[in-house]
């Protein structure tokens, strides 16, 4: 399987990268690294700069049917950024248009809510964007995890770095369904 992360070209939070990429890694499938400009991406440790990381393609030259899955991680201005680039929010529409399982944690949501694909769906994510997500048709919780099964394939959402055990094993197990 191959699995697109998904970030802007700087603002991504490290951890949120990090450990779903190596969690992906360790099970043999193929994570690559999809941004909106090609070259590095710009993690950050909350506000303090941290490593870059090399970009596989740009939404401009790959195609979401070359995926599997979809991750996006979070970070404020990441999703913040993701969600201003049409290319970005199509890339990430076309995986619940064509039923592929996506992950998203903490801010990330705010692209799906860009893409109008919250609506009549359960998530969670950071608490700052439970009106967003509110406003948008979702329903909100405040849980460490939550998979929705509704509508198209499934949505793993979790609201932050410290949850991200729950996440990377709900990631896994969903992800896992589409592989067997």
């Amino acid at each position: 399987m191959r699995i697109a992360f998904l970030t802007a070209h700087e603002g991504v939070e490290q951890v949120e990268l990090t450990e779903p990429w190596r969690a992906v890694a360790a099970t043999g499938e193929t994570p690559q690294l999809i941004s909106t400009r090609a070259g590095t991406v710009q993690a950050f440790n909350h506000l303090d700069k941290a490593d870059t990381f090399p970009v596989d393609g740009t939404v401009a030259d790959v195609s979401p049917e070359e995926f599997d899955a979809l991750v996006l991680p979070g970070g404020v201005a990441n999703p913040d950024a993701l969600r201003t680039d049409p290319r970005a929010v199509a890339f990430a529409r076309a995986f619940f248009d064509a039923d592929k399982p996506v992950a998203a944690i903490c801010h990330a949501p705010w692209t799906l809510i860009e893409a109008d694909v919250v609506r009549d769906r359960t998530l969670t994510s950071w608490p700052s964007l439970q009106t967003d997500l509110r406003n948008a048709g979702a329903h909100w919780v405040d849980e460490p995890v939550q998979v929705c099964l509704a509508d198209s394939g499934p949505l793993v959402t979790s609201r932050k770095p410290d949850d991200l055990p729950y996440f990377n094993e709900a990631m896994l197990r969903e992800f896992g369904r589409i592989a067997a």
